[in-house]
């Protein structure tokens, strides 16, 4: 069964949109995000994995938006990058000084951004 299920993800990477994508990217870190934010205190581990996670996804977004052939208008990729920097430095915030209440909005930038992308695919 995993098997398929595995299979069944590989196939839908290759046929979904880049959008589509980068929203089950963005709610997957949000999901693991609210995890940690739900069992605050239990595994400080889980928190570094989502921390880092975050991370290198919001990097490689800043990554592609400053790149001079991304095709989004200047005004949007500012925006992203501007937000991108915000995110890296939260997160390093939190992976020096853990706080509850601050996983929050990290995971609403997910959620945010990723609504906003499915409601353009």
């Amino acid at each position: 069964m995993q098997n398929a299920a595995k299979a069944y993800g590989t196939v839908a990477r290759q046929i979904a949109s880049p959008r589509e994508l980068e929203a089950d990217l963005l709610l997957k870190a949000a999901s693991q995000l609210q995890a940690v934010h739900d069992s605050w205190g239990s595994d400080k581990a889980h928190l570094n994995k989502a921390l880092r996670y975050n991370r290198k996804l919001w990097s490689i977004f800043i990554t592609s938006v400053t790149d001079k052939e991304n095709p989004l208008p200047a005004e949007i990729r500012q925006n992203v990058a501007n937000l991108g920097i915000y995110v890296i430095n939260r997160t390093m915030s939190m992976l020096t000084d853990p706080k509850r209440d601050e996983l929050g909005s990290l995971i609403n930038i997910n959620r945010e951004l990723a609504a906003g992308l499915r409601s353009r695919a």
